[in-house]
C-alpha cells in the first residue's frame, strides 16, 4: 500500500538522480564548516523533558499551519520558551520550508538545529552540514538498511549528529546496526497518517538506554509529555501544536515536564 511519503520520496529521488555535483568536493566544504552546536548533548541527560522545537508553515495531510511565519522570531520565541533544541524543515514543495528558513532560525539564537528533511542521498547529508545545521535527519522507511548505514557514518565524518527516525522494531534493528545514538520514534502511521500514542510507549521498552529517544509527532500537551516521559523518552520533537499556539514559549514551558 501506498504511503503518504511515497510522493515525497519520489520527488527527492529524482532531484538526487539529477544531481551531478563532485562528492569530494562536498566532502571538502563540509568538512571546513564551523564547529556544530551538539544536537545529541543537548538532549542527553536532562532533568527535564526536552523539546525540539519545529518550524513549518504547512504539513501535506493539513495544509497551511503558519505560512507567514518568521524563522527568526519563532526560534527567538522557542529558546525564551525553554526549547532545547530546534527542528526546522527545509523541504519546500510539501511543506514550504527553505534553506533560508534554516540559517535564519539558526542565527537567532544558540539552540542546536536539526534539518528536517528527506534524505536520500550522500550529497543531502553533505548539504545539511554546510548549510550549518547541527544535525541530520534520516528516516529509516525511506532507506535501504545499507543505505542508512552509509550515510549515518558521513554524517559523523563531517562533524553532524543524527536523528534516526524509526517506526517499529525492524526499523530500529537497522537504526541499531547503523550505530545510531540518537533515535525518533514516529507515532504517525505511514499508511493511514494516524497517530498511534501506543507505539512510542511500545517503542521506547527496546531501544536501548545508550540512545537518547525522542517521541515525535502527535504530541499535543503537557499530558502526552508526562505519559512520554514516564515510558522513558529523553524528548519530544513538535511542530503543529507550537506553530499554532497564541503563546509558543507558553506551549514549550509546558511541554518541559
Amino acid at each position: 500500500m501506498a504511503t503518504y511519503l511515497d510522493a515525497i520520496l519520489a520527488r527527492h529521488r529524482a532531484a538526487a538522480a539529477a544531481d551531478r555535483r563532485p562528492v569530494e568536493a562536498l566532502v571538502a566544504n563540509a568538512l571546513a564548516m564551523p564547529a556544530t552546536r551538539g544536537f545529541r548533548a543537548a538532549l542527553a541527560g536532562r532533568d527535564r523533558l526536552g523539546v525540539i522545537a519545529e518550524i513549518k508553515r504547512r504539513s501535506p495531510s493539513k495544509g497551511d499551519l503558519r505560512a507567514g511565519l518568521d524563522p527568526a522570531t519563532f526560534a527567538a520565541t522557542y529558546e525564551m520558551g525553554g526549547a532545547a533544541c530546534l527542528s526546522v524543515l527545509t523541504d519546500g514543495e510539501s511543506f514550504g520550508g527553505s534553506v533560508d528558513d534554516l540559517r535564519a532560525a539558526r542565527g537567532a539564537c544558540s539552540l542546536p538545529v536539526l534539518r528536517k528533511d528527506f534524505t536520500v542521498s550522500d550529497r543531502d547529508v553533505l548539504d545539511t552540514r554546510i548549510m550549518g545545521a547541527d544535525c541530520v535527519l534520516l528516516i529509516a522507511a525511506a532507506l535501504a538498511p545499507q543505505q542508512l548505514a552509509e550515510y549515518h557514518a558521513l554524517a559523523v565524518e563531517v562533524g553532524l549528529d543524527v536523528l534516526v527516525e524509526i517506526h517499529d522494531e525492524d526499523e530500529l534493528e537497522h537504526a541499531l546496526a547503523a550505530e545510531a545514538t540518537l533515535v525518533g520514534v514516529n507515532q504517525r502511521d505511514l499508511v493511514t497518517f494516524e497517530v498511534d500514542h501506543d507505539r512510542a510507549a511500545r517503542m521506547a521498552q527496546v531501544i536501548p538506554d545508550h540512545a537518547v529517544k525522542v517521541a515525535e509527532s502527535g504530541v499535543r500537551d503537557g499530558a502526552d509529555a508526562r505519559r512520554l516521559r514516564t515510558v522513558g523518552y529523553d524528548a519530544v520533537l513538535v511542530g503543529e501544536t507550537l506553530v499554532t499556539s497564541p503563546d509558543p514559549a507558553a506551549a514549550i514551558t509546558d511541554l518541559r515536564v
